[in-house]
């Protein structure tokens, strides 16, 4: 019996020394055979998904609908018909008139990083058939601030669409107005408004789309001065952040403020179109707001 419990002991042990008491940790070179960026995180659910399907959906989360970012190029794609741009001013660049301690190397880095020359492109193409003039801004860009090329752009697109007798779209998001250029910065809040009240008596049609985020420069002068606003699912914008507004009132503002949805309830959007909607929308729009001939004479060359 003795002999029987020694054996048993001994097959109990041996399994003990041999089982292996910590989880074996991938090595930095398991980790680099994982392809970076083909995965990608939510920023609102938190689900992980395959970047390529993402992307297939417009960049518009699988599980929750959260619309990440798109930058101008992305959105171009999207929008336009076979996501062709005629662009304008496309070598117009930021100088730095006030001399600002390193802005050029700023400006440089985010030429380099976006392959764009500034916050925002603009040009024309059609949306449904329909020929329109847009400006596009990307908030990867030195966070879509509004400075002097930006506000530059816009209004001559503007004035284009003026002259062209196209609807004009523009796509906003920015962080505000560009402090590099100060007062240079803020004079383009005043032009691009000059230019869309011109634009609006000669009867042109102008839809703004708002996109997340939108603050400061940008939502006080053009991106809310639409014949119809549009905004994406989700997109925050106003005036001042909600941060700077708790500080300063001391009171705790509602988990939905400044978002799109908030802002239709309280009659700043006349609608909240899903991006896999907008092009669908945009098209219905000019179908009702654009003579008929116009189009034509487009497809006839």
């Amino acid at each position: 019996m003795t002999t029987v419990w020694r054996g048993v002991n001994v097959a109990i042990k041996d399994f003990f020394q041999k089982k292996r008491k910590y989880a074996t940790i991938p090595s930095e070179q398991t980790k680099r055979e994982i392809p970076e960026g083909i995965m990608s995180k939510c920023p609102k659910c938190g689900t992980i998904q395959y970047s390529k399907e993402v992307g297939k959906n417009l960049k518009v989360c699988t599980s929750c609908g959260f619309h990440n970012r798109l930058n101008a190029i992305e959105r171009i794609e999207f929008t336009l018909d076979e996501g062709r741009i005629f662009e304008y001013d496309s070598d117009m660049v930021s100088e730095d008139p006030l001399e600002f301690p390193d802005y050029v190397n700023k400006l440089a880095k985010s030429m380099e990083s976006t392959g764009l020359r500034d916050a925002v492109v603009t040009g024309e193409g059609t949306i449904g058939g329909f020929p329109v003039v847009v400006a596009v801004m990307s908030f990867d860009f030195f966070g879509g601030t509004l400075g002097s090329v930006v506000g530059e752009k816009i209004t001559r697109a503007i004035e284009t669409a003026t002259q062209k007798r196209y609807p004009l779209i523009v796509f906003s998001t920015s962080g505000g107005a560009r402090t590099q250029e100060s007062i240079l910065s803020l004079m383009q809040m005043a032009k691009t408004s000059a230019a869309l009240a011109k634009f609006g008596d000669n009867g042109g049609l102008f839809i703004s789309v708002i996109t997340d985020p939108t603050y400061g420069g940008v939502s006080a002068s053009f991106a809310m001065l639409g014949d119809i606003i549009l905004a994406e699912p989700g997109a925050r914008f106003g005036f001042a952040g909600p941060i700077v507004i708790e500080q300063t009132i001391r009171q705790k503002l509602p988990e939905e403020f400044q978002t799109a949805e908030f802002n239709q309830k309280h009659g700043q959007v006349d609608k909240v179109v899903h991006r896999k909607d907008m092009r669908a929308t945009l098209t219905k729009l000019l179908e009702l707001h654009t003579v008929p001939s116009t189009k034509e004479a487009i497809a006839n060359g």
